[in-house]
């Protein structure tokens, strides 16, 4: 017999958002360092992968997808993370950059959310992140021609053997050519606070002007939004 959730049951999950508040006195002029605060406190918090984000994309025919990734950097230019770009994300950036990132920080009754545009990072800036992952990590990269159909785990399993035996230990392996990092530039970034009564908290940055720097207060306003 299937398992399945009635309606009734699920309006009973519920939780209490009663952990703070977010006033537009707490915000400085520019969204870095606020965003850069909550994720500190998410990592202090303990929190599972504090860096994992929702990328949510448009393909070339209008359909949505989301996707969880790992941010992999931040400063005053936007947001990075990394990526075959063969796989379905990139192919969807490729017709369509504009972009949504998703800070989920359950624990703590707050998110982020980021909107802008993706833009491709630079071979050496790729290549250099590149280098600092786990060896594993970089051999994925080659083995996984991400997106695309498997015959079964077997398959790529057998396809990482061959690349350990191709780079063996102390070897350098080299960055994929269709591999490499991507930068949103962010248009907004709301800050999101659970409060009771599902009263909610927002407030998000605007951007005044493209390509506005996360830290340059003069190029940001701030404005509350329903919940």
């Amino acid at each position: 017999m299937s398992e399945s959730w009635k309606p009734a049951e699920l309006a009973q999950v519920r939780t209490s958002y009663d952990r703070g508040a977010l006033a537009e006195g707490d915000l400085p002029a520019a969204p870095l360092a606020p965003f850069a605060a909550w994720l500190r406190e998410a990592t202090e918090a303990g929190l599972a992968e504090p860096n994992a984000m929702a990328l949510a994309t448009v393909d070339g025919a209008g359909r949505p997808a989301a996707r969880m990734v790992l941010l992999k950097g931040v400063d005053a230019a936007g947001f990075r993370f990394f990526t075959n770009y063969g796989s379905r994300k990139a192919q969807a950036l490729a017709a369509n950059p504009q972009a949504s990132l998703l800070f989920p920080w359950h624990g703590l009754h707050r998110q982020v959310e980021v909107r802008g545009a993706a833009e491709r990072m630079s071979t050496e800036e790729s290549a250099a992140y590149f280098r600092t992952r786990p060896r594993n990590s970089q051999l994925a990269a080659w083995a996984s021609e991400q997106s695309a159909p498997l015959a079964g785990r077997a398959a790529l399993e057998a396809r990482m053997a061959e690349l350990q035996a191709r780079w063996p230990e102390g070897t350098e392996i080299p960055a994929p050519e269709f591999w490499g990092g991507y930068l949103v530039r962010a248009e907004s970034v709301e800050f999101w606070h659970g409060r009771e009564s599902r009263l909610h908290d927002r407030l998000r940055y605007e951007a005044l002007r493209p390509a506005a720097p996360l830290d340059d207060p003069a190029a940001w306003r701030v404005r509350r939004f329903a919940p």
